[in-house]
């Protein structure tokens, strides 16, 4: 079990994080059951927010889940001021933060 804003926190201390969309995703009951029903939390920050918008952001991240075991629990993008960006990666059960960057464009494919 992890605390999902600890997770985030953690994971992104040094970036400077531009806007994100993060969706819980959740079941009332056993999920092999027929009457399970999904649940959907969406936690959003706006481009251009301010630190009291932050601070509710990441209260509404304040929950434990199970990054290692069972079905994805998070997805979500989260964009950076640098142009990189991080989306959820998941095997096997396990979930976690992909950073990503633009790769290099090949000569070949520059205008000369």
């Amino acid at each position: 079990m992890i605390n999902a804003r600890f997770e985030f926190v953690q994971t992104f201390k040094e970036k400077i994080i531009k806007c994100a969309t993060i969706t819980l995703e959740y079941w009332t009951e056993d999920i092999v059951s027929p009457s399970s029903i999904q649940e959907l939390s969406n936690v959003d920050l706006k481009c251009d927010y301010t630190p009291e918008e932050y601070k509710q952001f990441l209260e509404k991240l304040d929950f434990e889940y199970n990054n290692g075991f069972g079905l994805q629990r998070l997805f979500g993008v989260v964009w950076f001021e640098d142009g990189t960006w991080a989306e959820r990666g998941e095997y096997d059960g396990s979930e976690w933060w992909e950073l990503r960057e633009m790769p290099e464009i090949p000569d070949h494919l520059k205008i000369r």
